[in-house]
């Protein structure tokens, strides 16, 4: 069961690599980079803050996993996905990933997403309405901690962009 949680984790991770991370990181590199172009370096813009750090570093990543799988957990549809899972442990290597991902001091690796859901698909029918509880719980976490809508909605969009790996479709 421990293997299902970790699968389930990771679509949440990619969106907000592919969509906040990514991004960050461009920028931050198209930054630095003209700034070592610059005759005046007075004139350089600073580096922009990771994304662990613009959340709130790793008091808001605790509070984020903590409230994601309280909802999960609760939710009578979705988790028989976790019913074998030890969730202290899986918290702790969730909070870690999600602290590396979002360019924390952490380390972390991992299966791939559509090899790491396969046996969820095939075994338990993980589908597309469980996707859709993932989301609204996601959304629901998001809310809580006071991130505003447009950002949620980019996030959502971007968790929802990797439906078909999870789903191995």
């Amino acid at each position: 069961m421990e293997q299902q949680l970790t699968a389930f984790i990771y679509p949440l991770i990619l969106f907000f690599v592919l969509g906040v991370i990514v991004p960050i990181l461009l920028a931050g590199a198209a930054d630095k980079a003209t700034s070592r172009n610059d005759v005046d370096t007075q004139s350089a813009q600073p580096a922009e803050q990771s994304l662990y750090d613009q959340l709130g570093g790793a008091a808001a990543i605790d509070a984020a996993v903590d409230i994601f799988y309280r909802r999960v957990l609760s939710d009578a549809y979705i988790k028989v996905f976790f019913e074998d899972t030890d969730m202290v442990r899986q918290a702790q290597k969730q909070k870690a990933f999600l602290t590396m991902v979002f360019g924390g001091p952490n380390n972390y690796t991992g299966m791939d997403m559509r090899e790491g859901h396969k046996h969820l698909v095939e075994k338990m029918g993980l589908n597309d309405s469980h996707f859709e509880h993932v989301l609204a719980h996601l959304r629901s976490t998001l809310a809580e901690l006071g991130v505003g809508e447009e950002k949620v909605a980019e996030i959502i969009a971007i968790a929802d962009s990797v439906r078909d790996d999870v789903l191995n479709r």
